[in-house]
């Protein structure tokens, strides 16, 4: 993958309502072709029973009034599948061991038959080639001197994560 042209994928971040990985509140996703972003987007998503707990709202700002007309994750994710995946099959994620497990559980919680996906993640890709203290994604967009939108909103998160990846290969291949 040394050529900008071959670059494809979503970078994808979730926030959730709860501790529960299900409880989904907003999407965002960051669409890089050809090696440059493309699109940005997110969607706030109704929780099952719109239910939040005091300190996920502290993190992210989402609260029930927020989401109480939203559409659940199913139809947010058929919008996604529909619009995206005939063309992406690569999802990258600042710590895919977390999204990966919201999209799995809010799967299994919706009845939906997920495609193969294929996962990379910029916080193991930054842990293997940055010699930094932290190697949170406000940090290391920070030291990289990458624009930031607002931390923990889905769309700006998964922004973040795309300007990052994409810097990680360019130092990776000096593409």
């Amino acid at each position: 993958m040394q050529n900008k042209s071959d670059i494809n994928f979503i970078a994808i971040d979730f926030e959730t309502a709860t501790s529960r990985h299900a409880s989904i509140c907003e999407v965002g996703i960051c669409v890089v072709r050809n090696g440059e972003i493309a699109e940005t987007r997110s969607w706030l998503v109704r929780p099952e029973d719109n239910y939040y707990q005091y300190w996920n709202i502290e993190v992210h700002g989402i609260r029930p009034q927020d989401t109480e007309n939203a559409p659940d994750f199913r139809q947010v994710w058929e919008e996604i599948e529909r619009t995206y995946l005939d063309e992406f099959d690569t999802f990258v994620a600042h710590n895919v061991p977390f999204d990966r497990s919201c999209l799995q559980r809010s799967a299994e919680l919706y009845r939906i038959h997920l495609p193969k996906l294929n996962w990379m993640c910029s916080l193991q890709t930054a842990r293997k080639i940055y010699s930094f203290t932290c190697n949170s994604l406000d940090y290391l967009c920070e030291q990289l001197d990458i624009p930031m939108g607002t931390h923990h909103r889905a769309g700006a998160d998964a922004e973040m994560c795309a300007r990052l990846f994409l810097r990680e290969l360019e130092d990776i291949y000096m593409i």
